[in-house]
Parts: C-alpha cells; sequence; structure tokens
C-alpha cells in the first residue's frame, strides 16, 4: 500500500474535485466550501497509513457530508420564496468545462432522493465504481446497481440531444440581451420555442417572478410589460458567460442590481431563459466579474 507522506498537499490536489462533486450535490458553491473543509479538518486526524486510495476516501467523506446538509436544505428549499436555481457557477467563453453537467440537469437532479443523486453523480459524472459507491452509500452493492439507471433515466430528458456549439450560443445570447434590453418583441419571437419556459430566481430580496412563465406568447407579454416599465432598459452587460454549461451573462441594471442570465437553447431556439438575481447568490460572481467591470461588489 503506497504511504501518504503529505498529507496537505495530497488534500489540496483533491479540493477543486472536491469542491466541484459538493457543489454539484448541493447547489451552492458556499456550502460545498464549507463541507470541503470540514472534510479537511477531518482528513488531519485520519491515520493515513490506514487509506487505501486518498481520492476515494476524500471523495467518500464528502458525499457523506453532502447527504447530511442536503437534508437541512431540503427543508429550506421547501419554504424558498419562488423558484429556487442553483448559485450560479460561470467560465469566461475560451475556458473549457468541467463537465457536461448543465444548470438543467442540475435541476432535473433536485427531483431525485438524495441517494439516486448521489449515485448518479458519483457513477456517471466522477466516474466512481459501483462497489466503491455502495460502500459511501452504505448501502448493498444490488441496491446501488439499481440506484444509478434509476436516476439516469430520471434526468434523460434533460440531457440535450444535441448540445449548443459554443460559437452559436455565445451569438444567440448576444441577440437575446439586445433584443429583451431594446424590447424587441419580432426578434425575441424568432428565437424563442414556442413552449420556452423563464424561470426567475429572486429569492424574496429582490424583484423577480415567483413561478415559472412558460410559452412564447406569455413570454413576450412579460418582455413587453418589463420595457414599459423601464425595469431593464439601459442594463448593461459586464461580461459574457457560460453559466453551468448554458451560454449567457451577467448584467447589471441602472440601479445597480446584477443578474445572471443562462439560456437552454436546443435546434438554434431558447427554450429555457434562467435569471439568477438572489444578490446572496451573486456575490462570488460579483467579485470575480462584476468589480472587473465596474459593477459594485459586497464589502
Amino acid at each position: 500500500m503506497p504511504t501518504i507522506d503529505d498529507p496537505t498537499r495530497v488534500f489540496e490536489q483533491e479540493r477543486a474535485r472536491l469542491v466541484r462533486l459538493a457543489y454539484r450535490m448541493l447547489g451552492s458553491l458556499g456550502e460545498a466550501e464549507d463541507v470541503v473543509q470540514d472534510a479537511w479538518l477531518r482528513w488531519r486526524y485520519v491515520d493515513h497509513a490506514g487509506v487505501a486510495s486518498a481520492g476515494a476516501f476524500l471523495s467518500r467523506t464528502v458525499t457523506r457530508l453532502c447527504l447530511d446538509v442536503m437534508k437541512s436544505a431540503r427543508v429550506r428549499r421547501e419554504t424558498y420564496f419562488g423558484t429556487w436555481l442553483p448559485e450560479p457557477i460561470a467560465l469566461v467563453p475560451d475556458e473549457a468545462p468541467g463537465d457536461d453537467l448543465t444548470l438543467t440537469l442540475m435541476l432535473a437532479l433536485e427531483r431525485l432522493s438524495p441517494l439516486e443523486r448521489a449515485a448518479f453523480l458519483l457513477h456517471d459524472v466522477f466516474a466512481v465504481p459501483l462497489d466503491e459507491i455502495a460502500e459511501t452509500l452504505r448501502r448493498e452493492p444490488p441496491a446501488v446497481r439499481q440506484l444509478a439507471p434509476r436516476a439516469r433515466k430520471h434526468v434523460q430528458a434533460a440531457r440535450p440531444r444535441f448540445p449548443v456549439e459554443r460559437e452559436e450560443g455565445a451569438r444567440i445570447a448576444k441577440a437575446f440581451f439586445e433584443a429583451s434590453t431594446t424590447g424587441d418583441v419580432a426578434a425575441l419571437r424568432g428565437m424563442l420555442a414556442d413552449a420556452v419556459v423563464v424561470h426567475s430566481d429572486g429569492g424574496g430580496k429582490v424583484l423577480a417572478f415567483p413561478r415559472p412563465i412558460i410559452g412564447i406568447d406569455k413570454v413576450t407579454r412579460m418582455f413587453e410589460g418589463v420595457v414599459r416599465k423601464s425595469w431593464i432598459q439601459d442594463a448593461r452587460k459586464l461580461r459574457d458567460l457560460w453559466i453551468d454549461g448554458l451560454p449567457g451573462y451577467l448584467s447589471m441594471e441602472p440601479g445597480g442590481m446584477l443578474q445572471t442570465v443562462a439560456l437552454d437553447i436546443q435546434g438554434g431556439m431558447i427554450v429555457g431563459i434562467y435569471f439568477t438575481r438572489n444578490p446572496n447568490k451573486l456575490q462570488r460572481m460579483a467579485m470575480s466579474f462584476g468589480g472587473a467591470a465596474g459593477a459594485p461588489t459586497p464589502h
């Protein structure tokens, strides 16, 4: 068995992967970082001579901690005001994504049980063997062999058959920003699918639509009303981004309100629009991208 001579170095080599796993489990980068820090505190006092694989041990620790956190997280989401969206994690357009798990898939994962979600992520996204997942979840291997395929079946519909090419996604996101902020309804209708759905997360802290808006007619009327009330006129785009695998951008309204917009594009048409406006979910975004573009950053 190989020895672990420098536990701190080993943990730091695994940290980014562990944060990504925890974020995919919880939908909150802040909670994910807290979980990984908790895992680090436990790792410090482990008998490292008895650890066969640091990566497997740490994945198991983080997954179990996430399952504990998810119990309270689900209760909070049941009382969350309006639509809940994951905290947006963004890449600039030329950065390569870490995996193909998009925002739409993360929302599909919310419909799974915690054990199904863990089994799907560990097996399908992080390529963990099923026997190891069984040990992590403290379940018999035959039961886990049923969990992952069942979870995969539930989320299959949310996985796009033909993911949008990055150049096309950037082009559509740019056209959407221009049409939505100028009130060009004809241009908007030309890029929206008939069954388009708008999701808006304000968390009860800022103005947002409490329920999804469904259908091209209702969505275009919504944008007409927003423009008429001058809510988004003169909005300024701060950065083109890929947000949880979807093309979009970070923008700032005249009053200083930040928001991210992510677009689910299928077959060249926008089928889903995701506005994240809850300021608690945009603090890291503001520090990472907004501050450099002149947006207010939290103190």
